[in-house]
């Protein structure tokens, strides 16, 4: 090899004096600049190669380690420059180890034969019994996999789409590991067929088998104490210790598994949290988290979902096997002790209260509560709009993305409003309105989808569709007319026109990145016709519908705003678009009261009982405030008021300067 020679007699010497031994020395090459004398008490046979041992590790407590091999049995291995490798306990075998690495008490770090390292294992998510299993890889994103696991309707897509995973996995298959750059891996019991990327820290794990850890400089991976992982893929930046143990699972960036967390059969996406609880066949889209240890998810698809103290799920009704799936889409919260009998699909930012059996979909009404009363589901449209913790989860989300890796895995979309979400609630709305016109306005309750609405939810329910139409739709008037001046209605014209037609129809969300339906079905079409056949080339398609997102979302918006303001593009005035803006703010600012009501209800007398203990009520205020802070002083509280200012000062400023345009 280039670079490397063989040893001197005077170093085999020495090795020999030290403890170490080869069958066959001329197998073993070294760097020119080495120096045997830290070699002690190693057992070396196959092919091997060192690197050079210079350097000095500190150490927590402010000792020092050389770089060094003593007390191991190396086989068949190429190490690279300033190592520690030492107190193994049975043998490191088949490993290519880069610089600067800390291999120490190990019990064994092994190879056996050709590997994938963990690509194109099949994972059976959703339902335990197999039809919707994705067979993981390095590269898989929450998209791919989405369309991988649901778009069984499409044979020919899904067989070149699993080609497509193979031909990679075999392409990074091989009968040699690698332990990448600067990492540490201390305290390790099993290590078998593991591809361990740069700057990895590996402490205290039992067990890891067939696997790939894709750690880098910009986003290292922590696999800690006492982790069991089997068949296994964990992306960049992630963590997983405290006695974790996954089977069949992918773990995507940024995640964290923690405190006993047991998983089977699932898949994880960025910025995951997983604690205490379990999952088996879950597919864990984006911002997915989970820690209690009463909490069961099961055969379910959720992202951007917290799950509540004992949350559960059933696919199981003791017939035919654990066949059942369900879907929670975007935004949806389950409280304590919540329960849902699958199958049942939950519409986005949906809350879910009780435990609920009757197989529900409630995709087409956003924003709902869905409550348990005598063992039936009842639902309140929309009035998740009006709560304090929708708008905090939607603004909490991008500030609490901790991904590092510049190569990233997800494109996220984290609008709140988005043509996705609001689609849903013009059907929502026609529901609503079907259900009013069928039953008659009068009726006390209504049933949709086995499901029973109030007639005062139903009127509430319509209102508040109306409000976060208002909304959304001024948003994107006000967003495509700012910062130019205008001097004539035709300028106007001209700047609302479309530059395409992409991002008419419907939209969907595929597990995190929302886009138009046309555009993902032209990609799987090109999939299917083998015009892409590459992971990289499906994963750069996906950025480039993240990335012209807003250029998609004025087309759907523009259209619609001709359709429900009734307008067109060519009669369109200055005047027009400023009743729609002055309704806009009315809607802005309504929607904001309520939920600053929302946020005040969290400050009532009733919310401090167990404050100012062993004294009176002006203690019992005061203790509170010292610990959770004045109603007004609360940054969310701060940030309503400013956001209701800030949006009132956009309007205006748009209506000031159009109003006298002719």
């Amino acid at each position: 090899m280039k670079n490397y020679r063989n040893l001197t007699s005077s170093e085999i010497e020495i090795l020999i004096q030290n403890g170490c031994t080869h069958d066959n020395w001329p197998s073993l090459s070294v760097k020119e600049n080495f120096e045997p004398d830290y070699i002690k008490n190693t057992q070396f046979s196959g092919q091997i190669t060192l690197g050079v041992f210079e350097k000095e590790f500190p150490l927590p407590g402010g000792l020092k380690k050389h770089a060094c091999i003593n007390h191991a049995v190396i086989h068949n291995c190429r190490i690279g420059d300033n190592v520690v490798i030492e107190n193994v306990q049975n043998y490191i075998a088949n490993y290519i180890i880069g610089d600067d690495c800390f291999i120490q008490n190990v019990d064994v770090l092994l190879v056996d034969g050709k590997t994938s390292f963990g690509n194109c294992v099949e994972v059976n998510v959703l339902n335990e019994t197999g039809g919707r299993e994705v067979h993981i890889n390095d590269k898989l994103s929450a998209h791919f996999a989405y369309i991988y696991s649901l778009y069984r309707h499409r044979p020919k897509l899904i067989s070149r789409m699993h080609e497509i995973i193979h031909f990679y996995s075999e392409k990074h298959a091989s009968d040699m590991g690698t332990v990448g750059d600067n990492c540490m891996i201390v305290n390790v019991g099993y290590i078998k067929n593991v591809r361990i990327g740069s700057h990895c820290k590996i402490t205290g794990a039992m067990k890891l088998k067939n696997g790939s850890i894709n750690s880098n400089e910009h986003a290292p991976v922590h696999i800690g104490r006492n982790v069991i992982a089997e068949d296994f893929i964990v992306s960049s930046g992630s963590v997983m210790d405290g006695g974790t143990i996954i089977s069949r699972c992918f773990i995507g960036q940024a995640c964290h598994l923690d405190h006993g967390y047991s998983a089977s059969d699932s898949l994880f996406f960025s910025n995951c949290q997983g604690e205490n609880g379990e999952a088996c066949a879950l597919f864990a889209g984006p911002y997915t988290v989970t820690h209690h240890k009463s909490t069961l998810l099961i055969a379910g698809m959720f992202s951007f979902m917290n799950a509540g103290s004992g949350s559960n799920q059933s696919n199981h009704m003791y017939k035919l096997g654990p066949i059942h799936q369900g879907i929670v889409e975007r935004g949806a919260k389950t409280t304590s002790d919540s329960y849902v009998l699958w199958p049942a699909k939950v519409g986005p930012f949906s809350l879910i209260l009780g435990r609920h059996y009757k197989h529900s979909d409630t995709s087409n009404l956003p924003f709902s509560y869905l409550v348990e009363k005598d063992n039936t589901t009842y639902l309140a449209p929309a009035v998740n709009l009006r709560s304090v913790g929708t708008v905090r989860d939607a603004q909490k989300w991008p500030k609490r993305d901790k991904r590092t890796d510049p190569n990233r895995l997800d494109f996220i979309n984290f609008n709140l409003l988005s043509p996705y979400t609001i689609q849903k609630v013009f059907s929502g709305m026609d529901i609503l309105n079907e259900l009013k016109n069928t039953s008659g306005e009068t009726s006390e309750t209504y049933t949709y989808q086995s499901c029973i609405i109030t007639n005062s939810a139903l009127k509430r329910g319509l209102q508040l569709y109306e409000i976060i139409i208002h909304k959304f739709l001024g948003n994107s008037i006000i967003k495509k007319l700012e910062k130019t001046p205008f001097r004539s209605n035709e300028e106007i014209r001209k700047q609302l026109k479309a530059s395409t037609e992409t991002g008419l129809g419907e939209w969907v969300d595929i597990s995190g990145l929302i886009a138009p339906k046309s555009q993902i079905d032209h990609l799987l079409d090109q999939i299917e016709n083998g015009e892409i056949t590459k992971l990289k080339d499906i994963n750069a398609v996906f950025q480039q519908l993240h990335e012209n997102y807003y250029d998609y979302e004025w087309v759907w918006a523009w259209n619609k705003i001709k359709e429900f303001y009734r307008v067109d593009l060519e009669k369109i005035t200055a005047q027009d678009v400023i009743k729609i803006v002055e309704k806009w703010k009315e809607c802005v600012v309504a929607l904001d009261e309520m939920v600053y009501n929302d946020a005040k209800k969290e400050f009532s007398l009733s919310f401090k009982t167990g404050f100012g203990a062993d004294g009176n009520i002006q203690e019992q205020v005061m203790d509170f405030e010292y610990v959770r802070g004045a109603f007004d002083k609360n940054p969310f509280v701060v940030a309503t008021l400013k956001h209701i200012a800030d949006k009132k000062a956009l309007g205006d400023e748009l209506i000031e300067r159009i109003k006298n345009v002719k």
